[in-house]
């Protein structure tokens, strides 16, 4: 469980308190019942990391896109609606060289100008040889990207480092050495999902 799940849990059951207090407990269900999904949304469940030349899903959710792009490398993308659990985890393991945080637009997530028009963060992990771009992207709830680490860390694969709170958006950029083993349409799960294999 996120901690922000549980502070805002405790929040929406006190204001249910206050209200169900002042008029009727009737009228206090709406708060409650968001508090419930706030403890729902915010899970952090342990996943199984796969072992190997191999780079896992940063995020959960659908792979919406997978495309070249100009600088020779393929662009993944995965959209994470409400449902999906939202903590956002390293490709592959290496050091963090770069972060860089972008104002923009609240683009629904889904849609493909969202990879370049949305507020967003870029991250580079490099290790061994090879160098994996990944950006947390906000959607049009979304507008709280948290990323926990910072340049220089050194990152396992599969290891939490942040999260966007609400529906969002993840796209993935890998080399020409990478072997891309998902397709649109397919589900995957942050951490334990083979979104590719490193070539001999």
């Amino acid at each position: 469980m996120v901690r922000d799940g549980i502070y805002y849990a405790l929040t929406l059951t006190a204001g249910g308190a206050v209200v169900a207090y002042v008029t009727r407990p009737i009228y206090a269900l709406p708060l409650l019942i968001l508090a419930i999904f706030c403890l729902y949304f915010f899970r952090d469940p342990d996943r199984g990391i796969p072992t190997g030349p191999v780079a896992v899903s940063p995020a959960d959710g659908k792979v919406v896109a997978v495309k070249p792009e100009p600088a020779g490398t393929t662009r993944i993308s995965i959209f994470l609606n409400i449902f999906d659990v939202h903590v956002n985890r390293a490709p592959i393991p290496g050091k963090i060289t770069g972060v860089n945080y972008h104002k923009g637009q609240f683009l629904v997530a889904s849609k493909e100008e969202a990879s370049l028009q949305n507020e967003q963060n870029t991250v580079t992990v490099e290790g061994d040889g090879t160098r994996v771009i990944f950006k947390q992207i906000a959607g049009l709830i979304a507008r709280r990207i948290v990323f926990c680490k910072k340049v220089g860390d050194t990152v396992a694969a599969g290891e939490r480092v942040g999260m966007i709170k609400f529906g969002s958006r993840v796209d993935v950029e890998l080399g020409p050495e990478w072997e891309i083993l998902v397709k649109p349409g397919m589900h995957v799960s942050a951490g334990s999902s083979v979104i590719a294999r490193r070539r001999s």
